[in-house]
């Protein structure tokens, strides 16, 4: 019981969030008597909620170093417009595009960390004035009107699925395939971990509580995966979330570079002392940023299919709370992937949930408000409580 309070301590507030948004979930499905749940909601929620998700990845990491970025949507919508143009008007190939489109967001990335890690202009600044900077460039390459339809391989991007290899009944057979594969991966990955842990006596869960976490991790997955596979299976943005999370969990857990961004963001000095370049650990995280904000970008345009001047609006305070929410502290040095995608969740369940039961938009930012002050809250809290 001491092992687990400890565990439970430690990780207080992922564990916290991961209970708030299935209690979010089952509140909203018993007040939409049972809309939530269903699979054409679902599906639509993933393509809803992508471009944030995606966001939300990188905002973590640049959360975690100390800094903000403010600019990323506009980023984004200045990207989809010139994914348009290339695409749309000068009949280039949609591959082609997209690699031009994120070598782009790269650049912009690139320069605006430049003046936080090299000039040492705050960031808050710096990407304030990317906000503006790129939503006037938006309008200026749009002139003001959209640009549409995209060719159809690009939208697939965000309106297609993964095809079933296995027939075309009404069950998606290949996405419960995949899901059961990932699971029993999942599993396999968890045991060997634990042995692992124990072989050098860490800290881990009782036997019981190890098994219970597997069975609930696998009949969550594969309850998931089955409710999709009853619509049309797993989208293909889907697949590219999963890509992108299991690739940056693994960076930041496993990698020097993600321990590096830990340093920077708990004591950029210490860091520095110890050995870390850190100007160079905050220029690219920066660039990282802009890389995802330019994939945001390419995403909604596809959803969209036309890019318009508007879009991208107000992506950036969605991709800042959903950070925060996951457990992103206001300090710097604190955060993980899982917990921004949690926290994009909670956001976007909210979202859905209160417009299918028609609340107004006005109640709906008032809500997502307090939910975010209470966030932020909770971090200052504990903070505050760890230093007493």
């Amino acid at each position: 019981m001491q092992t687990l309070s400890k565990l439970i301590q430690n990780n207080l507030k992922q564990y916290g969030m991961i209970i708030a948004l299935l209690l979010i979930v089952l509140l909203f499905q018993i007040l939409t008597a049972g809309i939530l749940l269903k699979p054409l909601n679902i599906t639509n929620l993933i393509l809803q909620n992508s471009y944030i998700l995606v966001l939300a990845i990188g905002m973590v990491l640049v959360i975690i170093t100390g800094h903000i970025d403010l600019s990323v949507g506009s980023v984004a919508a200045f990207i989809g417009a010139i994914s348009a143009i290339l695409m749309v008007e000068l009949n280039m190939h949609p591959f082609l595009s997209v690699v031009l489109c994120l070598l782009l967001g790269a650049l912009i990335g690139a320069w605006q960390g430049f003046w936080v890690a090299y000039i040492k202009i705050p960031a808050f600044i710096v990407t304030l004035a990317g906000m503006l900077l790129f939503r006037g460039l938006t309008m200026i390459v749009l002139e003001g009107q959209s640009i549409a339809p995209f060719p159809t391989d690009f939208r697939q991007i965000s309106a297609g699925f993964v095809p079933d290899f296995f027939g075309s009944g009404s069950i998606h057979i290949f996405s419960l395939v995949i899901s059961v594969a990932l699971s029993l991966i999942f599993v396999y990955k968890e045991v060997k971990d634990r042995k692992n842990q124990l072989k050098y006596h860490f800290n881990v869960l009782p036997k019981s509580l190890f098994i219970a976490k597997l069975v609930g991790v696998a009949v969550v997955m594969n309850g998931f995966t089955y409710i999709l596979a009853t619509y049309k299976g797993i989208p293909n943005i889907l697949v590219i979330l999963f890509v992108l999370i299991v690739g940056y969990s693994f960076m930041m857990k496993k990698m020097v570079v993600g321990r590096h961004i830990y340093a920077v963001g708990g004591n950029e000095k210490a860091a520095g002392l110890s050995g870390i370049k850190t100007k160079r650990v905050t220029f690219w995280v920066f660039v990282n940023m802009g890389i995802l904000s330019a994939l945001s970008g390419l995403i909604f345009a596809a959803r969209l299919n036309a890019a318009t001047p508007k879009a991208g609006n107000l992506f950036e305070l969605d991709a800042i709370a959903a950070a925060f929410i996951g457990g992103a502290s206001a300090y710097g040095g604190v955060g993980t992937v899982i917990g921004a995608i949690v926290g994009g969740l909670v956001m976007g369940v909210m979202n859905n949930g209160m417009s299918i039961i028609g609340l107004g938009v006005d109640w709906q930012q008032g809500i997502k408000g307090l939910v975010l002050l209470s966030a932020v809250a909770f971090d200052v809290f504990n903070k505050n409580k760890s230093s007493s």
